[in-house]
């Protein structure tokens, strides 16, 4: 069941729905009769008037819960009666406020989330985000630093320092959540990528030892005798991989662009990864200067415009100097502007020179968007598979092209 069902209205989560079931709670009565309690969540999830049918009236909380939520979900809405309701934001600063304050009130972060995307999406709120005041009172995430991205243009210089906090947010606590286990993760494999035949014994790799010594096993003593010892190496402080972020900054691809560039920055903090971060739209751009501060490189974007993926992959692949120590991530959607059969050669020009090639769909919590099935068929046939790549699955895919074994695909891709 969606939290649209609360209203009537179309295109929320599921999870807006327990939200308000959950939220209710703390303000009711402990331990309310299962019963009545039923016709209460019900009575919130379809919305008032007399189509509900529930004959549970709401008061107190439960009932400024339902007046946030009708004033979102609640417009254009019909009883039995055929009234229309009335209940709606309109395109007042200080209503707006009122009901961000509202909501934040009634309901826990990750739903207040999905109900300002809601607002921004059905109601044409975006404009608003253009004042200050309205983006000191917004719960910040990744899908609303993408509208400010995708409204960085018209922003007035009034908003632009607000905008900058509310984005460098985020990013900071993006990066809290991802820097530490993707610098462990990928200095894990480019030690591991580093073997050495005289390892020390902390640094024997036994996998690797024994399937290169089994043809000494001695049947009477039940062992191998290692002749041969295979080890990780340590990777130096020297660069040992090259890596190659090109990112597709189309309008769709907003979470992907933030999500990245949390990454590039980290990769770009790590001695052993020399990394560079590539944009592009139909044309292309290049922010490894930036990669010190990811929000200068999410103000560096432009999201929006075509895609021309073709005459990015001819700029990255003019930067590569040691091919088969670099990993080229494409993240794009794959909806191609310029000229496929020239992208799909340039592609496999590069894997034929030893580079790793990695496709993700998205870079983001999201799951697959819609992407061109048939260029990503293509790619696969080339030994470049593409698959939508949670942040959380990132470090993995990274550190398994580092090492230069499968990727680690979702069974859902």
């Amino acid at each position: 069941m969606t939290a649209t069902g609360a209203t009537g209205a179309t295109g929320t989560t599921a999870t807006t729905a327990n939200g308000v079931a959950g939220a209710g709670d703390a303000g009711g009565v402990a331990d309310p009769d299962p019963g009545q309690e039923r016709l209460r969540r019900w009575r919130l999830v379809l919305g008032g008037d007399a189509a509900d049918g529930t004959g549970c009236a709401l008061s107190g909380q439960d009932a400024a819960m339902d007046g946030a939520l009708a004033a979102l979900y609640g417009r254009g809405d019909k009883g039995r009666a055929g009234k229309d309701r009335s209940a709606g934001l309109g395109a007042s600063a200080p209503s707006v406020a009122r009901w961000l304050g509202d909501i934040r009130t009634y309901f826990p972060s990750s739903v207040v989330q999905v109900m300002q995307r809601d607002a921004i999406d059905r109601l044409g709120l975006s404009a608003l985000l253009l004042e200050p005041e309205m983006l000191e009172a917004v719960e910040a995430d990744v899908h609303l630093v993408g509208t400010l991205l995708s409204l960085n243009k018209a922003m007035p210089e009034t908003t632009k320092e607000t905008a900058r906090a509310v984005v460098r947010k985020v990013v900071e606590d993006l990066e809290k959540r991802l820097a530490t286990r993707t610098r462990a993760t990928l200095t894990g494999a480019l030690d591991r990528s580093a073997r050495i035949n005289r390892p020390r014994h902390h640094d024997i790799d036994w996998n690797r030892t024994i399937a290169a010594n089994l043809k000494h096993y001695l049947p009477e003593y039940r062992t191998i005798v290692p002749e041969r010892l295979i080890g990780y190496g340590r990777a130096s402080q020297s660069v040992k991989k090259e890596v190659v972020l090109c990112i597709d900054q189309s309008g769709s691809m907003a979470a992907s662009v933030v999500y990245a560039s949390v990454f590039g920055a980290v990769l770009a903090s790590m001695r052993s990864i020399d990394t560079r971060l590539v944009v592009f739209d139909t044309a292309v751009v290049d922010l490894t200067d930036q990669l010190d501060d990811p929000v200068d490189v999410l103000f560096g974007t432009q999201l929006g415009g075509g895609t021309d993926i073709n005459r990015a992959l001819a700029y990255c692949q003019s930067q590569i100097t040691r091919p088969a120590e670099t990993v080229v991530v494409l993240i794009s959607d794959l909806y191609e502007g310029g000229i496929r059969n020239e992208m799909l050669k340039r592609v496999a020009a590069m894997k034929a020179s030893g580079v790793q090639f990695v496709t993700l769909l998205a870079l983001s919590d999201e799951g697959a968007p819609a992407y061109d099935r048939e260029h990503a068929a293509a790619l696969a046939a080339l030994g470049a598979p593409a698959f939508a790549c949670t942040p959380d699955l990132f470090p993995e895919a990274m550190a398994a092209a580092i090492e230069k074994r499968p990727l680690p695909i979702p069974d859902t891709a």
